[in-house]
């Protein structure tokens, strides 16, 4: 769908980035159950193994502790205001979506 998305995202000339389109036309596929059931299976697979993926994090951050000993501050200030920016806008997308749909 990434590919897909790439494709028309390029020869249409689209201001949206591929991977964008291509997980719009993910959404989509997801309704016929033999897009559903191989994405399912892959979503589990992944999900169990989670935990490995924080490792790289991990060992980032532990290389460069001086750096988060002078920004952490303002890292967590970003964090928490991005944080809390993305769930108001998702709030009011949820009470948009809410208020057509019952109009």
């Amino acid at each position: 769908m990434q590919s897909l998305g790439e494709l028309l995202s390029r020869g249409l000339s689209l201001p949206i980035p591929g991977p964008v389109i291509g997980m719009l036309l993910l959404l989509l596929a997801l309704r016929w159950q033999t897009v559903r059931l191989p994405v399912a299976s892959c979503a589990s697979y992944l999900l169990s193994h989670l935990s490995l993926l924080f490792v790289p994090v991990g060992v980032g951050v532990m290389t460069h502790l001086g750096l988060l000993a002078h920004y952490g501050l303002r890292m967590l200030v970003v964090i928490v205001l991005s944080t809390w920016a993305g769930l108001a806008a998702t709030a009011l997308v949820v009470r948009y979506a809410r208020s057509a749909h019952d109009a």
